[in-house]
């Protein structure tokens, strides 16, 4: 095989792979970008405002084990479930879903 028929296959061959490769790749789907909507850190200090309700979120990282509290003013309150006073201003606040 002579020198000009070497790279004409070589190049034949070169021109399949990508031609394969790029109707392979037209199917893939890249994965979408995750955003995190979940608290990462707690607070242990007692909450002033006035609250109309929580919800319960367990640890899965980088989320760790709270409770959101949810004011009236539609803030939310990461905090420790761990801690005494949590317990206390769950009591009469309805559980809120996501």
């Amino acid at each position: 095989m002579s020198m000009f028929q070497s790279r004409t296959v070589s190049l034949a061959l070169l021109i399949t792979m990508c031609v394969y490769l790029s109707s392979v790749s037209a199917n893939y789907r890249r994965p979408s970008k995750v955003t995190t909507n979940c608290c990462t850190s707690v607070s242990d200090t007692p909450i002033k405002s006035e609250l109309q309700g929580y919800r319960i979120q367990n640890s899965m990282p980088p989320c760790v084990n709270a409770i959101i509290f949810y004011t009236v003013k539609g803030e939310k309150i990461c905090s420790d479930p761990k801690t005494l006073w949590v317990d206390r201003r769950k009591k009469g606040l309805k559980v809120m879903k996501k």
